[in-house]
């Protein structure tokens, strides 16, 4: 089992660009030295890896991928904001979507046959605040999500209290707001997850910490909040922000990321992903678990732990989907993303 690692080289003790794992061995090396590879993305095909390269003058970068998991890299673009902080490649495979977090905008760049990308055919930028002054003082773009059933984008914007439901032009990269959920004040909502049937969203909040169940309708484009409950453990306490949302390959699980509490949270899906249920909260082994990650074969998840400088793993049971440790850590630098390959 083989993974690409991103993370930040401008922190202290960072590391100095993508990496590889051999996670059964519990080793990493670097295949392409670039400046914060903070969020990656596989194309379809497995052919092409795309970064965010989490800067002021923010980029994205594609990365062609060679024998042996080598990067070549394609060249970078401006995203036309602050800090891109995620990306999604659109299930097409034409466009690249990112979120420029610190200015709060959604950059769209069209990919060309090569893997390589062009400049941004449209960059749209959002608009408001929230009431937590330290950070919610105007947009702050955090998530992008393609779905692949109907043509829509979800744009999941912390600064703003609000997810974002923009139809998607296929032929041109246009992105035209249909409809808005806004989530209560100070919610601070960081990324999206939804069942496998596309009919259930689940939106995880870093500045509340909770999960909200969300129905989505694509003939109304239109998000509505169903349930909302909280990603910690009966009395957690202190200062937490929840950061990765992730459902499982058939949908009974959900899994989220606390970050402070320092835990994964386990939540059992009923009444065909309408409704949830904490079911576990378990320590990651690590500190400020930013990013999880499902194997292929779904037999066990991943936590980036980004102020421990490690990635743990748990096994999955197959008969409720909790979890449990996996032996011992693999140390990188300041992960932030893992893509398992």
């Amino acid at each position: 089992m083989t993974a690409y690692l991103g993370g930040y080289t401008s922190s202290d003790g960072g590391g100095d660009g993508i990496a590889l794992a051999d996670l059964s061995a519990g080793v990493a090396r670097t295949v392409c030295e670039v400046p914060d590879p903070s969020f990656l993305a596989l194309s379809g095909d497995g052919r092409f890896l795309y970064a965010c390269h989490e800067l002021e003058a923010g980029e994205v970068g594609a990365y062609a991928v060679a024998d042996e998991g080598g990067l070549t890299p394609l060249g970078r673009r401006s995203t036309g904001g602050a800090h891109p902080c995620h990306l999604a490649v659109h299930p097409r495979g034409e466009f690249l979507l990112s979120a420029n977090y610190t200015s709060g905008s959604v950059a769209v760049h069209p990919i060309g046959p090569d893997g390589a990308l062009g400049e941004a055919v449209q960059v749209v930028q959002h608009s408001g605040s929230g009431p937590d002054a330290d950070r919610q003082d105007g947009p702050h773009a955090h998530m992008v999500a393609c779905d692949p059933v109907e043509e829509f984008v979800f744009a999941v914007d912390l600064g703003t209290d609000s997810v974002y439901v923009y139809a998607f032009d296929a032929a041109s990269g246009q992105l035209t707001e249909r409809s808005r959920l806004v989530l209560p004040p100070g919610a601070g909502p960081r990324h999206i997850a939804f069942q496998p049937d596309w009919l259930t969203a689940y939106v995880i909040t870093e500045l509340s910490s909770t999960l909200v169940v969300c129905d989505w309708n694509p003939e109304t484009a239109e998000l509505t909040a169903l349930q909302t409950v909280s990603t910690r453990s009966d009395g957690a306490t202190g200062p937490n922000q929840p950061a990765e949302v992730l459902v499982s390959g058939d949908g009974r699980t959900v899994y989220g990321s606390n970050r402070g509490d320092d835990t994964i949270a386990v939540f059992t899906t009923y009444d065909e992903g309408r409704r949830v249920e904490l079911v576990q909260t378990i320590p990651t082994g690590g500190s400020w678990p930013r990013h999880l990650a499902l194997s292929a074969d779904e037999s066990t998840i991943y936590a980036t732990n980004e102020r421990s400088d490690s990635v743990t793993s748990f096994v999955i049971s197959p008969a409720d989907g909790t979890l449990t440790p996996a032996g011992g850590p693999l140390s990188w630098p300041k992960p932030v993303c893992i893509v398992p390959v």
